[in-house]
Parts: structure tokens; C-alpha cells; sequence
């Protein structure tokens, strides 16, 4: 996966002010899923004490430099050439700068400061991308930021162009600029609930949309034990959310989560239980067997209308149940197919119909329930265009 292809990112600013002033937007950042934090380079220990988040550091324009060596990102250009404090440089001084950047602090990453106060900062922001891995681009008045012209030129480069904003608004027309967006945000705010806003902004923007179909049940059958699998979440799911599990790769079951309340069981909104062990289950771009999950993998949600968002798997429980399969028919661009997929025999455990869940014990044949349909073979989960059969 490219730079440019990775989730994109909520940076907050903490460089000025008092501690207190920073701490409070530090601890609020920690709070709310922020992905770095911008502070002075002398301010670097302080925010590793506080918590686990990455640090973009300000360093002074002095060589050699001294400072943030513990940082994350290495920022260069404010109180310099970046925000007009010094002249801009020619290309050649340029490359000196961040050469010595790279010297002090070895395969770091970079990012410039430029604060666009005129064209020749625009120009500026783009010919800098050549020696960074990072622009932030910063407007005193947002809607005079020259942000397309730097996502146009920059679309194609590594670099990741990361925009100044002030509320969440501001955040999201930068995220959705030229359809494709700023790669990230740089939101200068001490507001904790704007910075929350901000994260649901970029977590919104970043679920994906999987296409779904129907297949028709043509048997329901009673098995012995077996080995079956729960997947605990570290995310409450609603009705209508489950994730997609089949025994064979080319069509995988929306199983429900345990997200309805029953007269059986407490609901557990952070479950799925998923089938048995030998199940395929979708998570991201590949699969993975559900007998392989463990705490901390990450595993795909997804709604009856396709919207897919990931979670963290908090724990894995396999136990022996009685099981129950399911089978049914898919039209494909190669005509009708057979499918199928193993499930505990309980009544919480339900597979997604057209108007509601329909519990597996409740499944009769004619019954339709969606599935997400993909042509490709599976070698060690990854998609591949070979033949396989799978029965």
C-alpha cells in the first residue's frame, strides 16, 4: 500500500501557549483517537510521559540541530523560511536544510511548515515536497488557502499534504477537497469536543463500501459438536451490523452481531459469534481463517447497506457447540453457484435478511439473506485468478 493510500490523519496543535494550555490539548488528543500531536522539540519527553501517541516536533532553524530527538516527525520551516520569518531560500539552500535534517535525525520523518501567505508560498509548499515527507500547509483565512492547487500538483508524490484548520467544518472540506481530500488536518482548537467531531470526521471518511447480494437457502442441517468461534470486539455494534464469514472465499455470510436483545441472553453488542473454526472471515482486502484471530488483530464491520469499518478484536473465545449449516445459491457472472457456511444451533445466531435478521433455527429454504460475493480465489488469504474449488 502506497503513502498516499493509508488512512488519513488528525493532527493537533500544541506547540504554543503555557504547559497547561498544551497538556489540556495533549490529554484531549489522547482521549479522542488523535493520530500526532505538533509541539515544541523541547516539549517532546513531556508528551511521551503523558501517553502512547506519536509527536511531531517544531525544531529551531539553527544547524546542527539539537532538539526532538525523541519526536516522531521532525517539523521544520516555522519561525524560518516556512512562515516568512527568514526569506525563502534557493533550491540548493533548500537541500542543505534537510539534508542536515536527515544527518541529525537519521531515517525520521520530515515535514515542512509553510504558512501560505501569497503565491510564492504556494510555489513554495509543492517544491518543498521534494525533501519531506510531510507539507503542512497553514491559512490565516481559510478560504483563501490555495488547498487544491497543492492536492493537484502533490496528488501523484509520497509527500502527504496535511492542512491547517480551526473547527470541525473547516476540517472536513479540507478531508473532501478534489474529491480525494488533504491527506490530513492540523486542527488548532483547545475545544475537546471539536477535536472528538474531528476524529468521527475522519473515521466516517475512511469506511469503505462493499458490494452486497442475496442468495436463496437451499438447506438447513443439524450437525454434532463442533468447535465454534466468538469474536469479541473492542467496538459496540448496532442492529444490523455484523461481519462476513462463509466457508468458501468467493461468498461470505453477513452474520449479525449480538446486538438484539433476546429473551435468552443478554444483548452483547460487542459480539459476533461467527461459525466454526475453519470459517473465512473478511478482514480488509483479505481473509483470514477464524480459528487464526487473536486479541489486537483487526477485523472489518459491516451494515446491511455494505459500509465497512474496522474494529479491534479484544479476545477470541473457542468452545464446542452444537453446530448447524447452512447452504445456498448465489447467481454469479458465471452462473448460479453453492454456498455455504457452518454456524452455532442457537437462537442468537443469526444470519442478515431483506427486512430483518433471521435466526439460524428459524431458516427455512426459500429464505434470502445477503452475502458479499467476490470471483477470486484465495492463497493464504490474499485474492489471486486461479481455479479453485471449494465444496
Amino acid at each position: 500500500m502506497s503513502e498516499k493510500a493509508r488512512m488519513k490523519e488528525v493532527w493537533v496543535k500544541a506547540d504554543e501557549g503555557t504547559w497547561e494550555d498544551k497538556k489540556a490539548r495533549i490529554t484531549a488528543s489522547l482521549e479522542s483517537g488523535v493520530d500526532v500531536v505538533l509541539v515544541e522539540g523541547t516539549d517532546v519527553s513531556k508528551v511521551k510521559e503523558l501517553g502512547r501517541i506519536r509527536v511531531a516536533a517544531t525544531v529551531p532553524e539553527e544547524i546542527p540541530f539539537e532538539v526532538g530527538k525523541e519526536a516522531d516527525i521532525i517539523v521544520y520551516g516555522k519561525r524560518s523560511e516556512g512562515d516568512g520569518t527568514r526569506p525563502i531560500p534557493p533550491e540548493i539552500s533548500r537541500s542543505d536544510v534537510y539534508n542536515a535534517l536527515k544527518r541529525a535525525y537519521g531515517t525520521k520523518p520530515t515535514a515542512a511548515y509553510v504558512v501560505i501567505k501569497g503565491k510564492k508560498f504556494e510555489r513554495f509548499a509543492v517544491d518543498v515536497s521534494d525533501h519531506c515527507n510531510y507539507v503542512i500547509v497553514i491559512g490565516k483565512d481559510w478560504k483563501i488557502i490555495p488547498l487544491e492547487n497543492i492536492i493537484a500538483e502533490l496528488q501523484k508524490k509520497e509527500t502527504r499534504v496535511i492542512a491547517g484548520v480551526q473547527s470541525a467544518e473547516e476540517a472536513r472540506t479540507a478531508l473532501e477537497t478534489l474529491e480525494y481530500g488533504a491527506d490530513g488536518v492540523l486542527l488548532d482548537t483547545s475545544d475537546p469536543s471539536v477535536i472528538k467531531k474531528v476524529v468521527e470526521i475522519r473515521d466516517t471518511g475512511a469506511m469503505s463500501k462493499l458490494s452486497l447480494s442475496y442468495a436463496r437457502i437451499t438447506n438447513v442441517k443439524e450437525l454434532e459438536m463442533g468447535d465454534r468461534v466468538c469474536v469479541d470486539t473492542c467496538t459496540l455494534m448496532s442492529p444490523g451490523e455484523g461481519m462476513l464469514i462463509g466457508s468458501q472465499s468467493f461468498a461470505l455470510f453477513l452474520v449479525h452481531s449480538e446486538s438484539e436483545e433476546s429473551p435468552y441472553v443478554a444483548a452483547r453488542p460487542f459480539r459476533v459469534n461467527a461459525g466454526a473454526v475453519h470459517a473465512y472471515i473478511l478482514v480488509g482486502d483479505k481473509t483470514r481463517y477464524l480459528s487464526e484471530l487473536a486479541s489486537g488483530d483487526e477485523v472489518l464491520i459491516v451494515n446491511a447497506d455494505g459500509m465497512a469499518r474496522k474494529a479491534v478484536v479484544g479476545r477470541v473465545k473457542i468452545e464446542k457447540r452444537p453446530l448447524m449449516l447452512v447452504e445456498a445459491e448465489v447467481d454469479t457472472p458465471k452462473g448460479k453457484r453453492g454456498c455455504s457456511i457452518i454456524l452455532q444451533n442457537a437462537e442468537t445466531i443469526k444470519l442478515v435478511g431483506k427486512d430483518r435478521p433471521i435466526s439460524v433455527v428459524e431458516l427455512k429454504e426459500g429464505d434470502e439473506v445477503l452475502v458479499h460475493l467476490t470471483e477470486a480465489a484465495r492463497h493464504f488469504g490474499t485474492a489471486v485468478e486461479e481455479m479453485v474449488i471449494e465444496k
